[in-house]
C-alpha cells in the first residue's frame, strides 16, 4: 500500500478498505504519511464524504494507532466533548462537578481549532499548569482527584494528533467523518464507558443548521455505540457565546467565578447541569436527568466543585492557591476598551464565527500551525441576544495586547453584533436529544 494510491481512491469515490485506512493511520502516526498527502487526505474527505463502513473503520484505526486505555475505577470511566463554539468553558466546570459526585472522568481534550478555543489552551492559561503528562502521571491524577483534563499522549491516538494539526490549517476542520474520527479515537483510546456529545449549531458553530448538526450527533453517536461506548448527544445552540467572555484566561475567570460566587443561573451553568444530567443517567449514576442536573447545580453552588478543580490545578503544577486568588494569578491584557452602541435597540443576531476569529487575530487562537496564543486577550463583558442597549451602553469590553489589535477587534464586534427594533425570541438551550 502507499498513501498516492489511498489518495486517489477517496478522490474518484472508491471504498476504501479496512486494512488501507489502518495502514494510511499508521502512516500518520509514524511519519511514513507526508503532511501534503495527509492535507490531500483530509481535503478528499471534506469534498467527496465516506461512507458509514469507511468512518467507522477510521475511527477505530486512528483510536488504535495508538495505546488503549483501560481503568479499574470504582465507577465507570465517563466524559463529555463539544464540537466547538465560542465561549464554551463547559468541560471546566462539569469534570470536577462529575468528580464531587463520585464520577470517574478521564478526560482527553483538545487544542483550539479553526475560530473555536480549546479547552487545553484555556487550561494552560494558569500558570505553571501543563496539560501533557504521561500515562502514569494522568493515572496519579485521576486516583487524587476523580478527573483530569489532558492532553492526548504520544501514545494516545497519535494518528489524530498528526491530522487534527493539518485539519486546522488546510481548511478542512468542517467535515464529518473527519469530525466524528478525530472526536471518537481519543475518547475511545482513553477507556471510556460512557460519553455525552454537545453538538452545536449556529453561526458560532461549525454545524450551522440543524440538519448539518442532526447529522454529525447521529454519526458519533451510531460509532461510538458501535464500538461499545454508551454514548448520546444533545445539539445545543450556538448562535451567540455561550458565556459573555472569550479568551483563554478570560473564560477561566468566567469559569472560577460560577464555581466560587454561586452565582449559575446563566446558560453557561445551565447546559453544564443539563449535559451532566444526561451523562449520569447515561452511566448508571443517576436515574432521572433533571434530579441528577439539579445534583450537579448543587456542586457549582456549595463549592466542591471548585475544590475538586484546584486539587487537579495543584496535581497538574498550577498555584497551589489558585481557587482562593484566580484574580491575582491570571494574566492580564495591556489594552482593555470598551465597546460601546452607536444607537439603541435589541442585539438581535450575532455572527459567532467572526467573533470567534476575532479572538484568533487578537492573538488567542492560531492562524498557523506553530503559533503561540496570548492567553490573555479576548472578549469579556459580552452582551447577549436579548439585551437592549441604550446608545452608549457597553456592548463588549476589548483585551488586547496593543492598540492597534484593539480597533480591529473593535471593528469586528460592530460588525458581527446586529441590533433591531423588536426584541427577538430567546434562543432555545437544546434543540434536541440524539439516541441510537
Amino acid at each position: 500500500m502507499d498513501a498516492r494510491r489511498i489518495i486517489e481512491k477517496l478522490r474518484d469515490r472508491n471504498t476504501l478498505s479496512p486494512d488501507e485506512l489502518t495502514w494510511f493511520a499508521h502512516g500518520l502516526a509514524s511519519g511514513v504519511v507526508t503532511d501534503a498527502q495527509a492535507g490531500a487526505f483530509a481535503m478528499a474527505a471534506l469534498l467527496n464524504g465516506m461512507s458509514d463502513p469507511e468512518r467507522v473503520g477510521l475511527t477505530l484505526a486512528m483510536r488504535d494507532s495508538g495505546r488503549v486505555m483501560t481503568w479499574d475505577a470504582p465507577a465507570p470511566a465517563i466524559d463529555k466533548h463539544s464540537t466547538g463554539g465560542i465561549g464554551d468553558c463547559v468541560s471546566l466546570l462539569l469534570a470536577p462537578a462529575l468528580a464531587a459526585l463520585g464520577g470517574f472522568v478521564p478526560m482527553v481534550s483538545g487544542r483550539g481549532l479553526g475560530h473555536t478555543g480549546g479547552t487545553l489552551d484555556k487550561l494552560e492559561a494558569i500558570p505553571g499548569l501543563k496539560t501533557e503528562v504521561s500515562e502514569d502521571r494522568f493515572r496519579e491524577i485521576m486516583a487524587q482527584t476523580g478527573f483530569a483534563i489532558v492532553s492526548a499522549t504520544g501514545a494516545i491516538a497519535p494518528a489524530d494528533k498528526r491530522l487534527y494539526a493539518i485539519r486546522d490549517v488546510t481548511g478542512t476542520v468542517e467535515s464529518i467523518d473527519l469530525i466524528t474520527a478525530s472526536i471518537l479515537s481519543k475518547k475511545l483510546a482513553a477507556g471510556l464507558e460512557g460519553l455525552v456529545l454537545d453538538v452545536k449549531c449556529g453561526s458560532g458553530a461549525f454545524m450551522h443548521t440543524r440538519e448539518e448538526a442532526r447529522a454529525l450527533a447521529q454519526s458519533l453517536v451510531t460509532t461510538a455505540n458501535g464500538a461499545g461506548c454508551k454514548t448520546s448527544a444533545l445539539i445545543t445552540d450556538m448562535n451567540q457565546p455561550l458565556c459573555p467572555w472569550m479568551g483563554n484566561a478570560l473564560e477561566i475567570m468566567a469559569v472560577m467565578s460560577a464555581m466560587t460566587s454561586g452565582e449559575v443561573d446563566n446558560i453557561l451553568c445551565d447546559l453544564t447541569c443539563a449535559l451532566g444530567g444526561e451523562l449520569m443517567v447515561l452511566s448508571g449514576m443517576a436515574e432521572d436527568a433533571d434530579h441528577a442536573a439539579d445534583a450537579v447545580r448543587a456542586t457549582l453552588q456549595d463549592g466542591s466543585a471548585a475544590e475538586r478543580f484546584g486539587d487537579m490545578i495543584r496535581a497538574m503544577g498550577g498555584p497551589r492557591d489558585f481557587v482562593d486568588h484566580w484574580r491575582d494569578r491570571l494574566p492580564s491584557a495591556p489594552v482593555v476598551r470598551d465597546v460601546v452602541a452607536k444607537d439603541a435597540g435589541f442585539v438581535a443576531q450575532m455572527d459567532g464565527h467572526a467573533l470567534g476569529m476575532a479572538v484568533v487575530h487578537l492573538g488567542g487562537g492560531r492562524l498557523k500551525g506553530g503559533d503561540t496564543l496570548d492567553p490573555a486577550v479576548g472578549f469579556s463583558n459580552f452582551s447577549m441576544v436579548g439585551d437592549h442597549l441604550g446608545s452608549g451602553d457597553l456592548v463588549a469590553t476589548i483585551h488586547a495586547r496593543s492598540d492597534a489589535d484593539a480597533d480591529r477587534a473593535e471593528a469586528a464586534v460592530r460588525a458581527a453584533v446586529i441590533l433591531g427594533e423588536t426584541q427577538p425570541d430567546a434562543l432555545p438551550l437544546v434543540y434536541e436529544k440524539v439516541t441510537l
